[in-house]
């Protein structure tokens, strides 16, 4: 049984088909990269999976079980992690603190004892010092952890943001534009730390428009047009498929 399993999922916004009777399934392990012209419905792909949206129809199993509709913290419980296009960092925030956020759903959230600071509590905040301090070593931010988020360069934050989804401890994260407005360098940290989580046991879908870095890490590609299937395979079928050239030279109907 696949891991992830998306059959005949559509959304309509209005009149709009922003996806539209997309299917396709994800085995545990894997890097599956879904990639797509400007306005392909890559995000909204990822939002309905994730929980942002609702599906118009469709269904979604994560092992087997119906996803559909259940909301973000739901499937963080089920081992779903999430980052996104655009930077979701607490500025005001030091480095670390914004990772323990990421492990907020294993917080006893009991507040009078939380307010008394009882023992068990403070060694829970312990724990999860450490758990995130390991992690910023994991995506090679070890210098930055007590720095304030606010005067960490933006590819440190990139990572930063990945390690916060990976202190929920998920069995599936997806990555919305990993190496977007990254430089060269930082481009070549993030696919080595995709590539690092994946060989963890962490299952990665990623949306990413540098295709270099798509087709060095992709297991598996999906390719989105006009809200569509547009194809499915290997690098190497994707990249002679000539609907996937078409659409990208701006030629496909």
């Amino acid at each position: 049984m696949a891991l992830l399993e998306i059959q005949d999922l559509s959304i309509h916004f209005g009149g709009v088909k922003a996806v539209q009777n997309v299917s396709f399934s994800i085995e545990a392990g894997i890097v599956y990269a879904v990639i797509g012209p400007n306005g392909a419905g890559k995000t909204t792909l990822f939002n309905l999976i994730t929980g942002v949206y609702t599906p118009s129809s469709g269904v979604i199993r994560l092992d087997g079980e119906s996803i559909g509709g259940k909301s973000p913290n739901e499937l963080a419980t089920r081992g779903v992690a999430r980052t996104f296009q655009n930077l979701q960092i607490c500025m005001n925030m030091s480095a670390i603190e914004n990772v323990m956020v990421g492990a907020h759903l294993r917080l006893d959230r009991n507040l009078i004892k939380a307010a008394l600071r009882l023992p068990s509590i403070r060694r829970r905040d312990t724990e999860l010092r450490s758990e995130a301090t390991e992690l910023m070593r994991f995506v090679g931010l070890a210098q930055y952890v007590d720095a304030r988020a606010d005067s960490m360069p933006y590819g440190a934050l990139k990572r930063l943001e990945i390690a916060r989804a990976l202190a929920m401890k998920p069995r599936l994260i997806f990555l919305d534009e990993p190496a977007a407005g990254l430089n060269p360098k930082e481009t070549i940290e993030v696919d080595q730390l995709v590539r690092k989580v994946a060989d963890s046991g962490v299952t990665v879908v990623l949306v990413e428009h540098d295709m270099k870095m798509v087709m060095n890490l992709s297991d598996r590609i999906l390719v989105l047009d006009y809200g569509k299937k547009l194809a499915e395979g290997s690098g190497a079928e994707v990249r002679k498929n000539p609907d996937v050239i078409a659409a990208y030279l701006g030629t496909h109907s």
